[in-house]
């Protein structure tokens, strides 16, 4: 790791968003190359980027890829109530806002833009890709959140209560579910980082998070197959907190031309920094050659883009010569 690090260049910026809160944000370029193409990445629920996904990062950043991160509302670094999420909407309008702005930057024009998110962050990936469907141009999609796993639930009647407590308590650390962590992360020692990580929310899901995630999940499993940018979905077999079964389904009901899972047995959740060495490997190596491959093919987005652009030299020169 500290190998990767030395070739690469990490940047923080905190950002206003459209409701007053700061936001953290953060990016992994590669130093002394221009980048291959744009990775904006989207963390898990209760997680954030800088410390939890900065192994991810690196290792997308070594291979060439320009890697940029957010922390949610209530996540992270950012602003907000601790673990509160009032509408994932809003957090989806604040990624996307800036995700474009670097997107739109004159020496990023060329560049692939590719959405990467784990559990929670791959449902808002597919939410932001629905709401621009043709400005994305792929996702990886790590245990991605389009439905939560039966165990991780509580009973319909708790799940009825709470929604009608929503309005009235919506802030309150009330939700009753399995610890997260201990489901989510085969070694022990990621977990105990994790829990050591003053930035990783750790208590009770609040009522509206926890309704939101749910609300959000039952609306993609409905919605699959409107998706129709390039995927690369990744689960583990042994996933205990989000249904690789809805992956298997994404990918089947997907209008998507270009599309993969993968699910790797005896793996967990946390795929990306959860899992042993070699496993971790295994993952990186499928993530890296997918993101190689579409990257090497390009887009009819990118010759569009490549057109308009020589147009418009084209143009600007006949007027300077007239």
């Amino acid at each position: 790791m500290a190998d990767d690090m030395e070739s690469v260049n990490y940047e923080e910026e905190y950002i206003l968003n459209s409701r007053g809160l700061k936001l953290f944000t953060c990016r992994w370029i590669p130093k002394e190359k221009e980048a291959k193409a744009l990775i904006f990445i989207f963390h898990g629920y209760a997680m954030e980027c800088s410390i939890t996904m900065n192994s991810t990062a690196i290792r997308l950043a070594s291979a060439g890829y320009a890697v940029y991160g957010i922390d949610y509302e209530g996540h992270g670094k950012s602003a907000g109530l601790e673990g509160f999420v009032n509408s994932l909407e809003d957090v989806v309008e604040d990624c996307s806002k800036h995700f474009t702005s670097i997107c739109e930057k004159k020496e990023n024009k060329r560049k692939m833009r590719y959405l990467l998110g784990e559990s929670m962050g791959g449902a808002l990936a597919l939410v932001l890709h629905l709401k621009q469907p043709e400005y994305w141009d792929g996702a990886v999609l790590v245990a991605p959140m389009c439905k939560i796993t039966d165990d991780m639930k509580p009973p319909g009647l708790v799940i009825s209560v709470l929604i009608k407590l929503c309005n009235i308590i919506p802030a309150w650390k009330i939700i009753p579910t399995k610890d997260i962590i201990d489901l989510a992360f085969k070694r022990p020692e990621i977990r105990e980082q994790v829990r050591t990580n003053q930035y990783c929310y750790k208590g009770r899901p609040r009522l509206k998070t926890g309704y939101e995630c749910l609300r959000v999940s039952m609306t993609l499993e409905k919605r699959l197959s409107e998706v129709s940018l390039p995927f690369l979905v990744l689960h583990g077999e042994e996933d205990r907190v989000t249904d690789k079964s809805v992956s298997k389904l994404l990918y089947e009901e997907a209008a998507s031309i270009d599309k993969t899972f993968k699910l790797y047995p005896e793996m967990w959740h946390g795929l990306l920094y959860g899992e042993t060495p070699d496993n971790i490997d295994i993952v990186f190596s499928d993530i890296i050659k997918w993101l190689e491959d579409g990257t090497s093919l390009g887009n009819t987005r990118l010759e569009k883009e490549q057109k308009n652009e020589e147009d418009e030299d084209c143009h600007l020169m006949t007027k300077y010569d007239s």
